[in-house]
């Protein structure tokens, strides 16, 4: 974990006169955003002690430098001891504001403090989950980077009330309550940062299980051509785009990016001139332009009944988050049929998949076939770190999974300081996809099984296998990280394909 130099000025002036400590050397350089007084410079000269070095930022460059430069406050393993329970915790409910600023806090309560530190330290590794699991031994607490969850801290037992008690408070749900699931949410603000966090308690054994969802809402705002997708596979997704109706189906397990990409979809139809809709579970970004429903099973709002009601709203595009049952696939197909373009998620392990999973829920063949008009599988693999991976020369079991000559070199991950000693950094795209002609149309139609359907949707383009292969040569990903995430016998060629092949 690395430690960062805990700042000299204090952040609350930072951000309110807008100059930020760059480099704190025997002439200090300090940032100063364009429009701020430059009258704080002299009170900033006092607080150093020091000769000033100004250089100008943009609004947009000192939120993201303030971010850096405040957030790497490590986090500390405290004994339970030390911690004792904020008073009057009830009533912090109300003064907790909209979007409360992680970095601008003026209580020093141990509780508040870890918390704080906690996600501030997640959302400088890039975190998407954060765990807080208690046991009888003690408190874990483990951070899902690049999707491999890792242990951050472990703490005392006896402050796992005092933890859950107060993440309850800021989510805005029942302290007392301790028996039931609970969700909720967390509007923050880190820096110039805005984030939401997803809250979702559990009890258990030893305590209440709680699981933090870190949502970058920049994340929402991801082009379709920054996913990572090849010029065929966005060629294919683009066109499907532009049809007026039909349905879009993607597929993969759950955290592989499948909300992500239907997005990055929308972003590129939210064009003011059509009525987007959707209605998910739950909502994870707030997209300007595009009307957003959430599903409440408590009190009737499902899938089903939520998209019979958008689609009296008059839509030109609806996204239903995911297809469960029969009735809501027969709802979205009966929504292609009569003139909307229908984008969701099904959970399967291929593109062909997503054709006998609805048949399997009841949709009739032909309906399908004149309805579906692209499928997506997709998977997330760990980039190898540039700084640190190594080239090794494959041995004959590698040799046999990838394909390859026995002896032809491949890369590993090796681990240094830049990836935090896990041999990867920042994860890249897996996709395959299926675009629906007449010759697929007929095979749906006529009921053909998986096997008949690849071989002729995959005739020209790449499946995961083929992606997930070249990956591994190109040195992009490790044989390991490409064999986690997909099938065990997926990385290797079929046996018609040339051994020593790359795929584009």
């Amino acid at each position: 974990m690395i430690t960062l130099v805990n700042p000299t000025l204090p952040y609350g002036f930072a951000k309110r006169h807008g100059v930020i400590l760059l480099d704190a050397g025997e002439i200090a350089l300090i940032g100063l955003r364009e429009g701020a007084d430059p009258a704080a410079l002299v009170e900033t000269r006092r607080a150093l002690g020091r000769p000033l070095r100004i250089e100008r930022l943009s609004q947009a460059d000192f939120d993201r430098r303030l971010s850096q430069v405040y957030a790497g406050d490590h986090l500390n393993a405290a004994d339970g001891d030390d911690l004792d329970m904020p008073s009057g915790l009830g009533s912090l409910i109300d003064d907790i504001p909209a979007a409360a600023d992680l970095l601008d806090t003026a209580d020093d309560a141990p509780v508040i403090r870890l918390i704080n530190g906690i996600i501030a330290e997640a959302v400088r590794a890039g975190a998407s989950d954060i765990h807080l699991e208690p046991f009888e031994a003690a408190l874990t607490v483990r951070m899902r980077v690049d999707g491999v969850l890792r242990e951050a801290l472990s703490l005392n037992p006896r402050i796992t009330p005092l933890l859950v008690s107060r993440i309850k408070v800021m989510a805005r749900l029942d302290i007392a309550e301790k028996r039931v699931p609970q969700d909720g949410r967390i509007p923050l603000a880190l820096g110039g940062k805005t984030l939401d966090v997803r809250v979702s308690t559990l009890p258990s054994r030893a305590g209440e299980r709680v699981v933090l969802r870190i949502l970058d809402k920049d994340q929402a705002e991801l082009k379709l051509d920054q996913l990572g997708m090849t010029g065929e596979t966005l060629d294919a997704f683009r066109a499907a785009l532009r049809e007026p109706n039909g349905i879009i189906l993607v597929t993969g397990p759950t955290g592989s990016g499948k909300t992500t990409s239907l997005y990055a979809g929308l972003s590129l139809l939210n064009d003011s001139t059509r009525n987007i809709l959707t209605v998910e579970d739950p909502v994870e970004y707030a997209i300007d332009g595009v009307g957003q429903t959430q599903v409440n099973t408590k009190v009737g709002m499902t899938f089903a009944a939520g998209l019979r009601a958008i689609l009296r709203q008059d839509p030109d595009v609806v996204m239903v988050g995911e297809i469960r049952d029969v009735e809501t696939a027969g709802i979205a197909v009966q929504a292609s049929l009569t003139g909307h373009l229908v984008l969701s998620t099904v959970h399967t392990n291929d593109a062909a998949g997503a054709v006998t999973r609805l048949r399997d829920m009841g949709v009739e063949p032909f309906l399908l076939a004149s309805t579906l008009r692209l499928i997506v599988a997709q998977r997330l693999v760990r980039r190898l770190c540039p700084a640190c991976r190594r080239s090794e020369p494959a041995d004959a079991a590698t040799a046999r999974l990838i394909g390859v000559r026995t002896g032809q070199p491949v890369w590993r991950a090796h681990g240094c300081d830049r990836c935090r000693q896990t041999g990867y950094v920042g994860r890249v795209g897996l996709y395959e996809v299926i675009a629906v002609d007449d010759r697929i149309r007929r095979l749906i139609a006529a009921e053909a099984d998986e096997e008949a359907i690849n071989a002729v949707a995959f005739e020209r383009m790449d499946t995961l296998a083929r992606r997930a292969r070249a990956f591994v040569l190109s040195g992009l990903t490790s044989v390991e990280e490409a064999v986690r995430v997909t099938r065990r016998d997926a990385v290797a060629l079929p046996d018609d394909a040339p051994a020593g092949e790359v795929a584009a």
